[in-house]
């Protein structure tokens, strides 16, 4: 981003002419852009890691199947169809990473995946499309603005938009029983794919439904702390909530990590397209819930939830940690100087974290993932201190934000 590079510039103007500044401040720019020196190294080397493990993790996908996650345990891959919520991370990933550095051999597999994913388009039975569409064929047009990938992508906000209600008020994420309508802090995370949808089409009905979701979304899944609830119930006759509750989280009223993380990047976007600064108060509302919680360890990477009763010898979250970062180097440029600063920092401390050896697999691991100790859903015992294909993705996404 263009601030990382407004760093540097600071600091090469303290050190060559002083601009005034005293000399803690002048060692201070120092400090800084030798820290932002060495991290620009230790995510080139973390991106070229991920370029080689994704190879290796081509040789352990069977026909037909997406990654999903892996289990060091009993070196067991496993993966899924393309229904599956986190299909379009695989090829968005491979995107991201023959975007770096060019690789014929990651675009070819990026584009076969694209491929098996594109009927997709048509499944109205998910609210998830924006993860499954939108992280893959989005890349894909920004890259190659083929008309097909246009018509796809049109074609998955009409399948996205199906499953909004006027009388709630949002789009349902989970089918449930007749009386039940689920919509989860997750969901923020698809309405993207509605305002590209509006861009490309000048149809403002796909604009209209993300505005409405996230007004309806800021008047109900947000306590007085700023921290969401994961899943809130609502009447789908009347639209009013029926109850507030977890589903991946430690309990009802604590701050899942993931969860806070999907607001926050969720919001930021907002922002992004609409310039509303309700959007902004309210990624900025959640991002100093998350960095200002004395729950927080030291290194910025939240354990998985911030209300877990063991901390701090609770699991951390990796794909957390990754969302958060990516979301807040974008935030860093929409508030002011000081606050930028400190989003930035954040953000840059979490990836030094991240791309270390304890959370980097090594060459021909971790089932050829790149980052370990995701959570996925302590609750159920279901992908516990594992990759995460999720976490890949917005690991990588920051790592290329950070670079830019």
């Amino acid at each position: 981003m263009k601030k990382r590079w407004c760093f540097l510039a600071l600091a090469a103007g303290l050190m060559v002419a002083g601009c005034g500044k005293s000399t803690a401040e002048k060692e201070d720019s120092v400090k800084a852009a030798t820290v932002e020196e060495g991290l620009d190294k230790q995510i080139s080397s973390t991106l070229d890691r991920a370029a080689a493990q994704y190879e290796y993790m081509m040789t352990r996908l069977t026909e037909g199947e997406f990654p999903k996650t892996y289990h060091p345990d009993t070196d067991k891959f496993e993966g899924s169809g393309s229904g599956w919520w986190c299909s379009g991370f695989y090829p968005g990933t491979l995107l991201y990473l023959n975007e770096y550095q060019k690789d014929e051999q990651l675009k070819k597999e990026a584009l076969r995946a694209l491929d098996m994913l594109k009927k997709e388009q048509f499944n109205t039975r998910t609210h998830d499309l924006g993860f499954m569409m939108y992280c893959s064929f989005g890349n894909a047009f920004r890259l190659d603005p083929k008309p097909e990938y246009k018509e796809i992508l049109i074609q998955s906000a009409k399948s996205l938009s199906s499953r909004f209600s006027e009388k709630v008020g949002a789009i349902k994420s989970w089918d449930s029983r007749k009386d039940d309508y689920l919509v989860i802090i997750d969901n923020m995370m698809n309405l993207e794919l509605l305002f590209w949808a509006t861009a490309a089409t000048g149809d403002s009905t796909y604009y209209d439904i993300a505005i409405k979701h996230a007004d309806t979304t800021i008047e109900n899944h947000f306590r007085e702390d700023n921290s969401s609830y994961h899943v809130i119930n609502y009447d789908p006759e009347t639209g009013e909530v029926q109850q507030k509750r977890t589903a991946q989280g430690y309990a009802d009223e604590s701050a899942w990590a993931r969860g806070q993380a999907w607001g926050l990047y969720g919001y930021t976007v907002m922002y992004r397209v609409t310039k509303d600064e309700k959007y902004l108060d309210q990624a900025v509302a959640i991002a100093d819930f998350i960095l200002n919680h004395p729950n927080l360890p030291e290194d910025k990477v939240p354990y998985w939830d911030f209300d877990a009763p063991e901390i701090p010898n609770e699991l951390k979250d990796s794909s957390a940690g990754a969302i958060i970062a990516s979301a807040l180097l974008e935030l860093s440029g929409y508030v002011d100087a000081d606050k930028g600063k400190g989003y930035y920092q954040d953000a840059e401390t979490m990836l030094q974290t991240l791309t270390t050896d304890e959370y980097i697999a090594e060459h021909g691991t971790n089932g050829g993932f790149l980052l370990k100790h995701g959570v996925g859903h302590i609750p159920e015992n279901s992908e516990v201190d594992v990759p995460l294909t999720y976490g890949d993705y917005y690991l990588v996404e920051a790592m290329l934000r950070y670079l830019d």
